[in-house]
C-alpha cells in the first residue's frame, strides 16, 4: 500500500439502538490494505440518495435532533419512536456504515491484473460504506470513468442511471411500448427524460407543481403533466392516449397517485373500444411501485378493470434477474454517456463533518426536488 495513504480513515456511521435512539457519528477505521483482486479508492465525492437516507436515518423525524462536539467529533443524537423500533429491529444496535455509492481514485491494488490495470484510475463504484475517506473493493465491482472525467461527475454512476437504464428495459422486456414517471423533476426524472428522448421512447412525465412542469419542458419533454392542476386526470389521459404508454414507475408510494395511473390507462384504453365490457377493457396496465416519497398507505380505488398488475421495483433485484452480461452492457453505456445522458448536478458539496451539520442535515432530509447533495470526504472537517 502507498505510503501516502494514512492508517486510518473517517466514515460516517448510524447506529439505531434498542433503547430508542439514533446517533450519527464520524468514526476512525483503520485503512484496509487491499487483497489479491481488490482496490483501495479514496473517496472523492459520494452522493446522498433517498436510498441512502433509509439506512443513515432509520426514517426519524430530525426536527427533534441534537448535535454536540464539532469537526470531526460531531455527533448527532434524535429519539427513535417506541413504533418505529419493530421496523428497524434487524440493525438495532449495530454502527453501519453508509453510503450506496461514489467515485474517487485508486491509490493502492492488488496483485492481480484486474486490480492493477485500475492502479491511479478514477473509478465509481456501488460498494456500499461510501461515506468513507478510503473505502477498500473488489476490482470487479468498479467502472473505470473515461479520461477526463472528475470523481463528480462519476459519482452517481450507478443508482440513477442503471435505474433509468433498469425501467426502459423493464418496459421492453414486458412488452411495453411506452411508461409513466411519477417525480418526474427529480435528478433521476431528468435523466430519464433524456434516456428516452436518446431513445425514442415516449415517456409521460408526472410531477407535483408547475414549476417543475416548466423545467421539464424547457429539457424537451414532451409530455408533462401536473397532479396539482385542476385538469390534471384529463391532462393525464390525453397524454396516455398520445403516447400508449401503460407501464408506471412511481415513485411516491403512498396516497392515491398510482391509482390515478391506472385508472388513466384504462379511460385511455377505453376511449378507442370497439365493445363494452363489464370486466373492464383487455388492456394490461402495470403499476411499479420503486420509491416511498409518500410513507402513508397505497391507496387503490378499483376503476380500472381487472387487467392489471401492481408490484414493488428494486434496482439490485432486477440486475440479478437479467444476469451479469446485460448488467455489464448497461454499465458501459453509463460510462460511456456519464457527462450526456446519466449526467447528475449538484446543488452543494459538502465534507463528512457538513454532512451533520443539523441544519445542512434537515435540508438534504427533506428531498426536495432541485436540491441534490454530494459528500466529498477528501475535504477537510
Amino acid at each position: 500500500m502507498s505510503n501516502n495513504v494514512a492508517p486510518v480513515g473517517l466514515q460516517l456511521r448510524s447506529l439505531v439502538t434498542s433503547a430508542g435512539s439514533l446517533t450519527l457519528s464520524l468514526d476512525e477505521v483503520p485503512t484496509p490494505a487491499p487483497a489479491v483482486d481488490e482496490v483501495l479508492i479514496q473517496v472523492q465525492a459520494s452522493p446522498i440518495n433517498p436510498s441512502d437516507l433509509g439506512l443513515l436515518l432509520g426514517g426519524v423525524d430530525m426536527r427533534s435532533a441534537t448535535v454536540t462536539g464539532g469537526g470531526a467529533s460531531t455527533r448527532v443524537t434524535a429519539p427513535v419512536p417506541s413504533e418505529s423500533l419493530g421496523g428497524l429491529r434487524a440493525r438495532l444496535d449495530q454502527s453501519m456504515a453508509v453510503g450506496n455509492e461514489g467515485a474517487g481514485v485508486v491509490v493502492a491494488a492488488g496483485a492481480s491484473a484486474d486490480a492493477q490495470k485500475l492502479l491511479g484510475r478514477t473509478v465509481g463504484v456501488a460498494g456500499g460504506s461510501m461515506y468513507s475517506q478510503f473505502r477498500c473493493v473488489k476490482a470487479a465491482l468498479c467502472l473505470p470513468l473515461p479520461a477526463g472525467v472528475s470523481a463528480k461527475q462519476g459519482a452517481s454512476c450507478f443508482v440513477n442511471p442503471l435505474t433509468a437504464l433498469g425501467m426502459t428495459e423493464t418496459m421492453r422486456r414486458e412488452g411495453h411500448t411506452a411508461l409513466v414517471h411519477t417525480a418526474a423533476a427529480s435528478n433521476l426524472g431528468q435523466m430519464l427524460n433524456r434516456l428516452c428522448i436518446a431513445d425514442g421512447i415516449a415517456l409521460v412525465n408526472v410531477v407535483r407543481k408547475p414549476e417543475q412542469a416548466e423545467l421539464l419542458r424547457s429539457m424537451g419533454a414532451a409530455h408533462v403533466v401536473d397532479s396539482s392542476s385542476e385538469t390534471y386526470m384529463a391532462d393525464l389521459i390525453s397524454a396516455l392516449r398520445v403516447t400508449g404508454a401503460t407501464i408506471a414507475f412511481d415513485a411516491i408510494g403512498g396516497g392515491k397517485g398510482g391509482s390515478n395511473i391506472l385508472t388513466g390507462m384504462e379511460a385511455a384504453a377505453n376511449a378507442t373500444a370497439k365493445e363494452y365490457s363489464r370486466y373492464g377493457s383487455t388492456t394490461f396496465k402495470q403499476l411499479y411501485i420503486y420509491g416511498g416519497l409518500d410513507r402513508g398507505p397505497t391507496e387503490l380505488s378499483r376503476a380500472f378493470g381487472f387487467s392489471w398488475a401492481t408490484a414493488g421495483w428494486l434496482l439490485t433485484p432486477f440486475l440479478q434477474k437479467i444476469g451479469g452480461d446485460a448488467t455489464n452492457a448497461l454499465r458501459e453505456r453509463v460510462a460511456n454517456e456519464i457527462t450526456t445522458t446519466f449526467a447528475s448536478s449538484y446543488t452543494s458539496v459538502i465534507s463528512l463533518a457538513q454532512a451533520l451539520d443539523l441544519d445542512v442535515l434537515k435540508s438534504y432530509a427533506r428531498m426536495q426536488t432541485g436540491e441534490k447533495y454530494l459528500i466529498d470526504p477528501s475535504l477537510p472537517n
